[in-house]
């Protein structure tokens, strides 16, 4: 039921409400913010031309699903236009566009809510349309919480006690007026970072301040990073992030980790519930000062979800877009706010392909592979197209994850424990002759061998003149082992040797240990058996 003070203006025209809807954890919105999303007729939002709108992600569960909605695209970011006006030219253009479109609303008599990040009349983009239509409508502004607020909440320190002074300042803002604003308060607040984050750094250090301020990312989403601002990799600094110079005055309660110098990156673990967007709001859907998002290519690991690393996690977590080899991205957690793109297992050129497309659109990608993505797996097809000149902007991390080989070489001890070569048999991406070329030098050079893509449905010879090679330089009672799904619901380990392996029991889902001379099983009383490589080596 709406406030009666707010449909006390003549019924003739509509209501503009500016509502924040917080720095991306939905449970920071106020309770106004979200009665008002719900009960609007029409929903405004921000987005560059990817349209996706991370205020519109906040607020999604409060929206009934029969409401209007206007996506007010921005026509430019950091490109370059053909505006005659130049890039301010283009966006007033825009914001003008934008206000007749909310109008028309107005003029029907709906009630408008427009969402903006943290809050409206902080840096956002709301100020824009409120200064073309508040002259000529009822207009209003529900704040939010601020990325500030945000930022200090999440780092556990007063930004501001007693008598100091706080100042906030834009990134864009020269390293020099900055060192001067920075040096002339007690506390800072540095917003719209990305690429001005050099001139930022340069600025805390010119003023002395450097040792004593934060740097905090994507406050309350599952994305959050926190760290010593001088410990930061500029490459990794996203436009939803904070230089943070907080209170000095410290209490007993003051979080005796948070000292400078003292660690890497700190993870810190998002609020009550995960936050539907990657971003700190910044109060704003504004035209980014980085609209390029980036590729990241993330190992899950072999199958359990206890062997996905903490940097997997919050590289998934921060992403918008997931793509990846169907059931391997079918072990990622669903998040409503994450478009998925699931396909076959044998178009890795075309997913790396759409993955740095969609982030020189803007978003933040993430590319899944199982075990480690280095590991005959999706990193080299996404450096490999990240080449191309058209992608030369787009920046491209592997996070890395446990292998396979590691992972079927735990089940039964150690036989990994010396010299070994990874290899995989597919003969899709290259001869047969090579495959066997290698597995004879392996073999000959004593190397134990983890063998991938052993088998398919149409690949059942490779795997039968495979074992005929090795056994032209190993004993039949060479030790191997068949990992199959290891870490997943069906695993099952099986140790046997060289001369009884029946290739009709091996398939894709499996990977093979083969031993060197030296590699020995131990048979043991409990009913599992271990096997191990020695780190010595006889002498010849």
């Amino acid at each position: 039921m709406s406030d009666p003070r707010e449909s006390a203006e003549a019924s003739s025209t509509g209501r503009l409400w500016g509502v924040g809807v917080g720095p991306g954890d939905p449970e920071l919105m106020t309770l106004r913010a979200a009665r008002l999303i719900h009960d609007a007729d029409v929903i405004a939002y921000h987005s560059a031309r990817h349209g996706r709108s991370i205020a519109r992600s906040i607020a999604a569960s409060h929206l009934r699903g029969d409401q209007i909605e206007e996506a007010l695209v921005y026509p430019v970011t950091t490109e370059t236009t053909s505006h005659p006006g130049g890039y301010r030219g283009a966006i007033d253009e825009f914001y003008e566009d934008c206000a007749k479109r909310l109008a028309a609303h107005l003029d029907a008599g709906r009630t408008v809510v427009v969402l903006s990040e943290g809050d409206p009349f902080f840096y956002g983009s709301f100020i824009h349309l409120h200064r073309r239509l508040a002259d000529r409508y009822p207009t209003e502004v529900v704040p939010g919480v601020t990325s500030l607020s945000a930022g200090c909440a999440v780092l556990g320190r007063p930004l501001v006690e007693g008598n100091e002074v706080l100042t906030v300042l834009p990134g864009t803002l020269t390293p020099q007026i900055l060192a001067e604003r920075i040096a002339g308060t007690d506390t800072a607040v540095v917003l719209k970072m990305g690429r001005t984050f050099p001139g930022v750094r340069d600025a805390f250090t010119d003023a002395g301040r450097l040792a004593d301020t934060w740097y905090v990312e994507r406050a309350t989403t599952a994305g959050q990073r926190i760290a010593p601002l001088g410990e930061v990799d500029p490459a990794t600094v996203p436009y939803f992030s904070l230089a943070v110079l907080p209170s000095p005055v410290r209490g007993p309660d003051d979080p005796a980790p948070l000292r400078a110098g003292q660690a890497d990156w700190v993870l810190v673990g998002a609020a009550s519930q995960p936050a539907p967007t990657p971003a700190v709001g910044e109060a704003t859907d504004a035209p980014r000062a980085v609209e390029v998002g980036e590729v990241v290519v993330i190992g899950l690991g072999p199958g359990a979800q206890g062997w996905l690393t903490p940097q997997a996690a919050a590289a998934l977590a921060a992403a918008d877009d997931l793509i990846g080899y169907g059931p391997y991205l079918d072990r990622v957690p669903a998040d409503p706010r994450q478009r998925r793109h699931p396909s076959g297992n044998t178009v890795e050129a075309e997913r790396a392909e759409l993955a740095l497309e969609l982030a020189a659109a803007g978003a933040n990608v993430a590319v899944v592979s199982s075990g480690d993505p280095g590991v005959f797996a999706m990193a080299t097809a996404v450096v490999e197209a990240a080449a191309q000149r058209r992608f030369a902007h787009v920046d491209v991390r592997v996070v890395p994850g446990l292998t396979a080989a590691q992972a079927v070489a735990s089940r039964v001890g150690a036989p990994l424990g010396h010299d070994f070569c990874v290899l995989s048999l597919s003969d899709r991406l290259k001869p047969w002759e090579v495959i066997e070329g290698r597995l004879r030098a392996a073999a000959a050079a004593d190397l134990v061998l983890a063998i991938y893509n052993p088998a398919s449905r149409t690949r059942r010879e490779q795997l039968e003149l495979a074992r005929a090679a090795l056994l032209e330089h190993r004993a039949p009672d060479t030790p191997v082992v068949i990992g199959r799904d290891v870490g997943g619901p069906t695993e099952t380990v099986t140790v046997t040797t060289l001369g009884d392996l029946d290739p009709g029991v091996v398939d894709m889902r499996c990977l093979l240990l083969v031993g060197s001379s030296t590699t020995r099983i131990v048979r043991r009383g409990t009913g599992r058996d271990l096997v191990f490589t020695p780190r010595r080596y006889p002498a010849p």
